[in-house]
């Protein structure tokens, strides 16, 4: 994928912001969500949006393009919660071959709109959206037994594998690992596109990862510094490392500061609408956000920026336009031994 790094060189690439905001804002109903083939689906499934990519793919192209068109360079597909694991919570899991396959449908359906309308446009990219889980590999679920978990390692690097294929075989570019709070979890990831590339000779595509700075602390919720999660995933040989969700722009600053020092590879930021209120909204102005990470393009931190939890075409079209005029990041030079 030279022509992604070509475009990492020239300028800043932007990334599309929240797709369940979204969502959340056509407000569907069950009957929505289940469409005809799920109407009599035995347990509720409101709520689960990665189910929309089957049963209602013109609502998530709909959004994919509302992106592009404010400026998205990335789109993330609606597969957050596409693997055997999480789906497991809807009695869904024999769907999720099914789920990234589609989600990757529809974010090239977007494309293929945005270009009929924006002939000699920029080059979009797909990046198929990969989550962190619903259970983890570090932290037992029960505070009894520290050493209980609910899953194994093979047993994630497998859910993955999967999720790996359908994305690939819908046609993604890119490979994104994000929102990652659990670095084990996140070697699964790793482990399950290697081992995938190596058994189909000729499918490799760059992978991106990004973690959570969960709080002041500046750690992942498993305990690990920048740093330290850093100089873990650093062997994968990213396309990206960098940060979203958990943080607003302001709590994000430092880490993306200090993530901008230590990396080889392009950095990614992709934070909050700032920080929720009492209800669990998010409140922070498109103009607010992209004002705070202007200075970050300023300061030379950033190589791709977009927006979290709580963004929206407003918040990207803002930063897209706050950014277009800086420089990214240049890759450090390291010394040959």
């Amino acid at each position: 994928m030279s022509s992604i790094r070509t475009a990492l060189d020239k300028r800043i690439l932007i990334l599309d912001g929240a797709m369940g905001t979204m969502i959340q804002r056509r407000k569907l109903s069950e009957s929505d969500f289940r469409g005809k083939r799920f109407a009599d689906w035995k347990s509720d499934v409101k709520g689960n949006n990665d189910l929309l990519n089957i049963t209602q793919p013109e609502i998530i192209s709909a959004i994919h393009l509302e992106y592009l068109n404010a400026g998205a360079d990335i789109i993330e597909t609606n597969t957050f919660s596409s693997t055997s694991i999480a789906q497991a919570d809807y009695d869904m899991q024999q769907l999720a071959h099914e789920l990234n396959v589609a989600g990757a449908k529809c974010a090239r359906m977007a494309i293929a709109q945005w270009e009929k309308e924006n002939p000699g446009g920029e080059k979009k990219y797909i990046a198929g959206a990969i989550g962190p889980l619903n259970k983890t590999l570090s932290i037992s679920p029960d505070v009894n037994n520290p050493g209980f978990r609910a899953v194994n390692f093979d047993e994630v690097a497998a859910a993955y594998g999967e999720q790996i294929n359908g994305l690939i075989e819908g046609g993604v570019d890119l490979l994104l690992i994000e929102t990652i709070f659990d670095t084990l979890n996140a070697k699964a990831a790793i482990f399950a596109s290697r081992r995938y590339f190596r058994e189909h000779p000729g499918t490799e595509i760059p992978i991106m990862i990004s973690g959570t700075i969960t709080d002041a602390s500046g750690r992942t919720l498993s305990g690990q510094t920048l740093e330290a999660f850093y100089t873990s995933v650093q062997h994968a040989r990213p396309l990206s490392v960098g940060l979203n969700c958990a943080l607003g722009a302001s709590q994000m600053r430092p880490h993306i500061e200090e993530l901008s020092r230590i990396a080889t590879c392009y950095t990614s930021a992709y934070p909050n609408a700032g920080l929720p209120n009492a209800f669990g909204e998010y409140d922070e102005q498109p103009h607010d956000t992209a004002h705070i990470i202007e200075e970050w393009a300023q300061k030379g931190f950033l190589n791709i920026v977009g927006g979290c939890c709580g963004t929206t075409p407003d918040h990207i079209r803002h930063i897209a336009e706050a950014v277009k005029n800086f420089s990214p990041r240049q890759l450090p030079q390291l010394q040959e031994n």
